[in-house]
């Protein structure tokens, strides 16, 4: 069969250079995940290969040129990212431009994948959010870029970060230092995310204030969260009366997410968020969003991890029928 040719060109408002990356990095990641020959001269790309495999490539340099034209600089983990929807079918839907937050940096945050928006607008539409999948998703991430993103438009006058906090083997009591010593290292995740888009100072005076709370889940009964933008992350390490505990905390003005991935269970049982789907999955302006590897926007080995995983407990899960079906 003869192989497919195809030029592609590069808009006159597109700075190659940006496309190919310093060194044709890019370029050089492109042609490494794909089997086929990809050479550029000067505002055409020629791409030459089997039929499905081009369509991939021109895929990829048509998404990085819509890129670039929104005024992006894209790096190896954007390459990297697009590689890995392209190849696993994922569509580019529409809209993903979206900027939630400017970072101190000047950074822009915004969802890079079609669950990611779909997460961003439901968190938008709805009282109460529940993003559940896998490692790597932008959970945590884009929940706490929309609650800072609230705090700087003052729809909220504070954020409350909580997580249970699940003992492996010690009592929490036994630790040794204060009691922010003892809970820093289950709520380290959300400080990161946090002074990723504040810089350290400025969060942490915030954080003095009152403005911005991080606690664990048990400190939440017995309160109302008034004009208050409350994450719930790792959720799927409530039990389901905590969980009935947390949203019942829900008050006037105020916005709930809840995050979690069922794969990453630290309680036997069944957890809260398994509960909470199936008790209020028909309840309006309560929203479950399902988010997948298509959405894993970390490393791409991230992804490898987690597809090799899903297939240890497919494999697994299989073996179990067939020991119950040979007794």
């Amino acid at each position: 069969m003869e192989p497919t040719h195809v030029r592609l060109t590069i808009p006159d408002s597109v700075d190659p250079t940006l496309l190919m990356g310093p060194a044709d990095s890019l370029l050089r990641r492109i042609e490494g995940a794909f089997n086929a020959m990809v050479t550029v001269r000067g505002n055409q790309v020629s791409v030459i290969g089997p039929t499905d495999v081009v369509d991939q490539v021109v895929s990829v340099f048509s998404r990085l040129i819509r890129c670039v034209e929104k005024g992006d600089v894209p790096t190896t983990e954007d390459v990297d990212l697009l590689i890995g929807q392209v190849s696993h079918g994922a569509s580019e839907a529409a809209g993903l431009s979206d900027d939630i937050l400017l970072t101190y940096r000047g950074r822009a945050i915004r969802p890079k994948t079609a669950g990611q928006k779909r997460y961003i607008d439901s968190i938008r539409d709805n009282t109460i959010t529940f993003g559940i999948g896998p490692a790597g998703t932008g959970k945590t991430y884009l929940a706490m870029a929309m609650a800072v993103s609230a705090l700087k438009r003052r729809d909220v006058g504070r954020i409350v970060l909580a997580r249970p906090v699940v003992e492996a083997g010690e009592s929490l009591g036994y630790l040794p230092g204060t009691l922010q010593e003892k809970l820093d290292p289950y709520v380290r995740p959300l400080y990161d995310a946090l002074f990723d888009m504040t810089d350290m100072e400025k969060g942490n005076a915030l954080i003095e204030q009152g403005i911005i709370e991080i606690a664990p889940l048990a400190f939440m009964r017995g309160r109302t969260m008034n004009d208050a933008f409350v994450i719930l992350d790792e959720a799927q390490n409530t039990t389901p009366d905590q969980m009935k505990m947390f949203l019942t905390r829900l008050g006037f003005g105020s916005k709930f997410v809840v995050t979690g991935d069922l794969t990453q269970r630290d309680l036997p049982g069944r957890n809260g968020l398994e509960s909470a789907r199936a008790v209020l999955g028909c309840v309006d302006d309560v929203s479950f969003v399902d988010l997948g590897r298509n959405d894993i926007v970390r490393h791409s080995l991230v992804a490898r991890i987690v597809d090799a995983y899903d297939r240890a407990q497919g494999a697994h899960a299989a073996g179990r029928e067939t020991g119950r079906h040979g007794e």
